[in-house]
């Protein structure tokens, strides 16, 4: 077992300035590699510190702010057009970067895109769900309007 820093929230493992234990071909290959995680030192805990801090900074200040945001998202249907070709299938699929700008677009607020969750991917015109995680303890699911761009 490797004992890693990790740099960004990975799903399923923690959020950026954990210390986690995983295989160590897990740490090797994946969270290295790809700049989720660092190896864990003595040294690491200013690394930690900073990054908690930046988390922080980037965090809804208040549980009455997360809560109102969430009653925003959910109670809204966002729109979403894309290309789309016969049939109502979409060229590609719906990336969280495009749920966060229609979010914005639709005056509903900011919302980063990796705290964004698409359950399955959407391939197709219609609605379809999508999870906002806005706190640790707090989630928003948000209802897409997918329609074919004209």
């Amino acid at each position: 077992m490797a004992k890693v820093i990790l740099t960004h929230e990975v799903t399923g493992l923690g959020t950026a300035g954990d210390v986690v234990e995983v295989k160590n071909g897990y740490a090797r290959n994946y969270l290295v590699p790809q700049g989720f995680a660092v190896a864990w030192t003595r040294g690491g805990q200013k690394q930690v510190d900073s990054i908690k801090a930046a988390r922080a900074a980037r965090e809804l200040h208040s549980l009455e702010d997360a809560q109102a945001l969430k009653a925003k998202l959910e109670s809204a249907k966002v729109k979403l057009a894309v290309k789309a070709g016969v049939g109502g299938r979409l060229f590609g699929s719906v990336k969280t970067a495009d749920v966060a700008a229609a979010v914005a677009a639709a005056g509903l607020g900011e919302v980063d895109k990796r705290k964004i969750e698409i359950p399955t991917p959407i391939k197709s015109v219609g609605e379809h769900e999508a999870t906002v995680r806005l706190r640790d303890e707090l989630s928003a699911t948000i209802t897409l309007q997918v329609v074919a761009a004209k």
